[in-house]
């Protein structure tokens, strides 16, 4: 009698994962476009304020952030292509490839952490 656990690989799960993978893209991408605009902005924030003859205060914290977002997208897609490659994998030996706690917990919390601060960025101005 033949295993009936066992299933073949089915187009279905590839599929699936290759659109996870090009989540994961997308959101990468996502990520170093908006550093990259808050980045600028810090650029366009200085130039008013030479223009203005004012200071304007926490004109740094915009570049950081950008560039921590740049980062952040830089991370998550290395990190999708790494996820695509072991769940290939794993589908071809009919096995399930789960995305490791800390990884789920990371990313929540990375998450997070940027929301604070843009909140307590805005609550500044």
């Amino acid at each position: 009698m033949q295993d009936s656990s066992k299933s073949p690989l089915r187009s279905t799960d590839t599929l699936a994962n290759e659109r996870t993978f090009l989540a994961y893209l997308r959101t990468a991408l996502a990520f170093i476009a908006f550093g990259f605009v808050v980045a600028r902005f810090a650029l366009f924030e200085r130039e008013i304020s030479v223009v203005a003859h004012i200071a304007i205060p926490g004109r740094q914290t915009s570049a950081t952030f950008g560039i921590v977002m740049a980062v952040a997208g830089i991370v998550v897609g290395c990190y999708g292509s790494v996820r695509y490659v072991l769940t290939s994998r794993a589908l071809r030996k009919d096995e399930v490839s789960e995305m490791p706690m800390w990884a789920a917990l990371a990313g929540g919390i990375i998450i997070a952490a940027i929301g604070v601060e843009v909140a307590i960025s805005l609550l500044r101005f």
